[in-house]
């Protein structure tokens, strides 16, 4: 996956190289000259000087063929101004903004941003939200408003259980797969990290299913 990092910080610069050492195509952008040479040190992908939110410096970054696209610096002015033109111009199909000021979360969200907490995971929340999977129906029931979808559990599902995604009439815990062997889970059952989970969901709840498996809004 092509990936820009905007903001070579402590969260920028983590991120980016957790993304790196997976193989990804990482170009970080930061007007740090010095933690840029820092993020050259045992780094695999590219490092450009210049305002992460500037067209030109973006379109030298790759932005046109981007996949994802993370603004980590340290302005929420900047990294939502970055995080718009990334998503409304270039049509980046994966955007998350760092956010420190949590009573701007309201307006991201009106904007569509997913966003994290620049306190709370860091590199870690950004890398779920970035390559979290698509919710895509295995089948659908009656008229299609009953879909069965199934997902492998990421880290932030750790430690949770089945009730944690669980919405009466509207979603229900079908079964775990663990280690190749099929659960049917109880209310109180802990999901782990790489349990295959199939979900029954209503198609007008699917919306609200991203958003308990943290796949929209910010943390």
């Amino acid at each position: 996956m092509k990936i820009i990092v905007m903001g070579c910080g402590r969260v920028g610069e983590q991120f980016a190289r957790l993304m790196d050492a997976e193989g990804h195509e990482v170009t970080v952008v930061d007007t740090d000259e010095s933690a840029l040479e820092r993020m050259k040190q045992g780094f695999g992908g590219r490092v450009i000087l210049g305002v992460g939110f500037d067209r030109q410096i973006l379109i030298q970054a790759g932005i046109e063929r981007a996949e994802a696209f993370a603004a980590t610096s340290n302005s929420d002015n900047a990294n939502i101004v970055a995080a718009r033109i990334a998503r409304n111009i270039f049509h980046v199909p994966k955007v998350v903004a760092s956010l420190y000021d949590p009573r701007r979360a309201e307006i991201y969200r009106r904007l569509g941003l997913l966003t994290f907490s620049s306190t709370a995971l860091g590199a870690e929340r950004v890398r779920e939200l970035l390559t979290y999977q698509e919710l895509e129906p295995m089948m659908t029931f009656g008229s299609g408003e009953v879909a069965l979808v199934n997902l492998e559990a990421s880290p932030l599902l750790e430690g949770k259980q089945v009730r944690d995604l669980t919405v009466a009439g509207e979603i229900h815990v079908v079964s775990i797969s663990r280690q190749g062997q099929a659960i049917l889970p109880l209310q109180g059952t802990t999901i782990r990290t790489r349990d295959l989970i199939y979900i029954a969901v209503l198609t007008s709840a699917l919306e609200r299913l991203k958003a308990l498996l943290g796949y929209a809004g910010g943390v």
